[in-house]
């Protein structure tokens, strides 16, 4: 993979070379001289440097009478241009310099040299970056890395030439009870090794279990969460790993990966600090699409504790005259058309210049919630919700419309509102313990005053969020609504 990489980027410079006004870089030759370039005329000096024989200086030292660029391959992971370079090599190996010259009537060529390094001299990478990656030079145990799965946004995926997983982003806890989460990464300073952890297996899509060859023992949809878990037992003797500090990316020897299969070992880095990792990578099997992964050292992947929520009775009103809201509604597969509008009729018991429209999507379950931040509602005495609505009569009441299950018995848009209130700690399943109250067949072209007495479940100490649902649920229905004027109260 290294020497694919290589070439690709020896083509890059070709045509960068090739296209550019200038291409000579040694001054000591005029423009108008042209000559072609062998490779039995190209040589180098290498010059250790007085601090460390591991820090060597090439310089070309071709005899010729016509310019040329000079461009070189450090044997180290990097490359450089010009006549005189400098390269360093913490560990001890050998490493092939090549110098490649690129004359002005188009030809190339180059020189391999085998560079011994005697000893290691770990010192030379004790730098910031080196530091945060692996504990520094002096912590021998390495620094371990995890994904940051109690917090969203640590697995994603976007476009290959993208800035950001924007297609998808993966909430907290969103892959727990597949294998992503038990992938340990541990980096050591000394021999700027890797040692990877895991229970077995690693996780990835379909593309990436093609790409390993369709091995047997494959888990689908572990932990119910899509995807594939696949056997694979990472390397005992562990890993090396490169980090390049001109370019900011990270190449794992081996095959290595970060514990999801894209067919790649080299990572950009956006994000390199003591306390997360976090990288990009475009896949090899999916050449389209890239791949986000943020770490954080092993010992802060730790849950935060739960919020103890106490009852509370605090009114909430909203008028929507701000044009801002001032009660903290969210929306979940609305449609864009949702937000703060003119009123659509601004009389009888309703002349308030603004209001709130409600667009309900083909998505099955659209809605508009709100959520207390740090308290459960105290229903004892505040367990009225009123609110004005308008619903009008454009909107297609009749048609049957493609429903989530056979349990769905109403296919189409209802003229109706539901309030309900729902105990968020219990996630997707809190419509299991609601308590939920629907006004239906309601008057259309004109505003309603309505009030939702949830009184009956007064005694309760459960419910923290608040669900308003026009036109029933469960069908793809779509439709337009308005409401106004919102209160909680006694």
């Amino acid at each position: 993979m290294k020497n694919i990489r290589k070439q690709g980027i020896w083509a890059l410079l070709l045509l960068f070379i090739l296209a550019a006004c200038s291409p000579q870089e040694d001054d000591r030759y005029s423009l108008g001289e042209l000559g072609t370039v062998t490779s039995e005329i190209i040589s180098f000096s290498q010059t250790p440097s007085a601090s460390s024989n591991n820090v060597i200086t090439y310089e070309n030292t071709s005899n010729l009478n016509f310019p040329v660029t000079a461009v070189w391959d450090l044997g180290n992971g990097s490359s450089a241009r010009g006549s005189k370079v400098t390269a360093s090599y913490p560990e001890k190996g050998d490493y092939t310099v090549t110098l490649t010259l690129y004359a002005a009537d188009g030809s190339m060529a180059s020189k391999s040299v085998v560079v011994h390094i005697e000893e290691d001299d770990f010192g030379l990478i004790n730098t910031p970056a080196y530091t945060n990656l692996t504990g520094g030079a002096d912590n021998l145990n390495g620094k371990t890395w995890v994904f940051d799965q109690y917090h969203d946004g640590h697995f994603g995926v976007g476009p290959a030439d993208g800035d950001s997983p924007e297609w998808w982003s993966c909430p907290a806890q969103g892959k727990e009870g597949s294998s992503l989460y038990t992938q340990k990464f541990t980096f050591f300073q000394q021999g700027t090794k890797m040692k990877w952890e895991n229970n077995g297996y690693i996780y990835t899509n379909a593309a990436g279990v093609q790409g390993l060859g369709n091995p047997a023992g494959v888990i689908a949809n572990p932990g119910g969460v899509g995807d594939f878990d696949v056997p694979f037992v990472p390397n005992a003797d562990g890993y090396s790993f490169k980090l390049n500090e001109e370019d900011m990316t990270l190449e794992l020897s081996g095959g290595a990966f970060f514990g999801f299969y894209t067919g790649t070992s080299i990572f950009k880095i956006y994000s390199l600090t003591e306390t997360e990792l976090y990288v990009k990578c475009v896949s090899t099997v999916e050449p389209s699409n890239s791949w986000w992964f943020r770490l954080i050292p092993e010992e802060l992947n730790v849950a935060e504790p739960p919020v103890e929520k106490l009852p509370k009775a605090i009114p909430l009103s909203e008028t929507f005259e701000s044009g801002s809201l001032t009660v903290d509604f969210v929306t979940q597969d609305m449609g864009p058309l949702s937000g703060i509008v003119d009123n659509p009729a601004p009389i009888s018991i309703n002349t308030s210049n603004k209001v709130y429209r409600y667009q309900k999507t083909t998505a099955f379950y659209s809605n508009l919630s709100f959520t207390a931040p740090d308290y459960k509602f105290d229903l004892t005495t505040q367990n009225k919700i009123r609110l004005k609505v308008y619903v009008p009569s454009y909107n297609d009441y009749e048609t049957e419309n493609d429903v989530a299950g056979d349990w769905i018995a109403e296919k189409r848009l209802r003229p109706q509102l539901a309030v309900k209130l729902q105990n968020s700690d219990m996630g997707d399943n809190a419509w299991q313990t609601q308590t939920e109250i629907v006004k239906t067949n309601l008057v259309t072209d004109r505003w309603i005053e309505l009030e939702f007495d949830f009184s009956n479940v007064a005694d309760g100490q459960d419910y923290d969020k608040i669900v308003i649902q026009f036109g029933g649920e469960g069908h793809a229905g779509q439709g337009l609504f308005f409401f106004d004027d919102f209160t909680f109260s006694e």
